[in-house]
């Protein structure tokens, strides 16, 4: 049963900064670093789980026990990528309880047709505005617990216009939607403008290297921001540490020289869990 963590957090006055886990790793070390959320970034699960990009292309089977690896393996309130809903009404009815299930806090759903596109990118196509509305009213309805949160995206700022793209986050929120997010904002007067439309809490995006202007948490919290996102940077982060090894690899044909970047091996035992794990064992043996 979802708990009230993350709806308690968004109840403080402070912004809540939350990161992106690609993966179990990636989870625990956000965890550990004193973060307060998670938010499974769908760009980074379809990067590290199939190897293709975000583009609608992972299913909702792949993804819920993605979502519930996640949330079993730190004790963070979870924020879910959840797409479209992966289809119609009544898909979005099964999602957001497989989603509730598998022990996600909040499921994020957007205006986008099938196959999506990742928000930054271009490419994409809109459901109509009434679509969504329902989609959303369906999902607060399929819930089985208020504590578990909708958040409504849209993607018009990219393919209608940042008017329209206002128009439509007013009209989910009015439907009933937790969370309000508009994808893409392209400048420091866009962003403003949204941190101040709305009643709910506003989530902003910042994706290194996008279509939004990155800024600092502070700043985003002063235009009336309540959560932002970072859906990329342990992924890029950890890509290019990758990539620098392998290349030293290749090259000196040894990691000598890596060690030192390296987390140490029993520090990383420690972080995944092993002393717990070798505890219960002893108590049966």
């Amino acid at each position: 049963m979802t708990d009230s963590k993350l709806k308690t957090l968004l109840q403080r006055e402070s912004i809540l900064v939350v990161p992106a886990a690609f993966d179990m790793v990636s989870a625990k070390i956000i965890e550990k670093a004193g973060f307060e959320a998670i938010y499974l970034s769908g760009f980074g699960h379809s990067a590290s789980h199939l190897g293709l990009p975000d583009a609608g292309l992972m299913t909702l089977t792949e993804v819920v026990e993605r979502v519930h690896n996640m949330a079993m393996a730190t004790a963070l309130p979870l924020i879910a990528d959840g797409d479209t809903g992966y289809g119609g009404i009544v898909n979005v009815r099964r999602t957001v309880q497989e989603f509730e299930w598998a022990g996600a806090s909040a499921i994020q759903l957007e205006d986008q047709e099938m196959p999506k596109k990742c928000g930054h990118t271009g490419g994409k196509m809109l459901i109509e505005a009434r679509e969504m509305v329902l989609k959303i009213e369906a999902a607060i309805e399929s819930r089985r617990n208020d504590d578990f949160l909708i958040i409504a995206r849209t993607d018009a700022r990219s393919v209608l216009g940042f008017e329209e793209a206002i128009k439509r986050g007013r009209m989910y929120e009015e439907a009933g939607a937790d969370i309000i997010f508009i994808e893409s904002p392209e400048s420091e007067e866009e962003l403003a403008i949204v941190g101040e439309s709305f009643d709910k809490p506003v989530l902003a995006n910042m994706v290194e290297g996008g279509k939004t202007p990155v800024f600092g948490v502070n700043k985003l919290e002063k235009i009336g921001f309540k959560i932002a996102i970072f859906p990329i940077t342990c992924l890029l982060v950890a890509a290019k540490a990758m990539q620098k090894a392998m290349e030293e690899l290749k090259d000196k044909g040894t990691t000598q020289r890596l060690v030192n970047e390296m987390m140490a091996f029993e520090e990383f035992n420690d972080l995944i869990g092993f002393p717990e794990v070798r505890s219960f064992e002893g108590k049966y043996r």
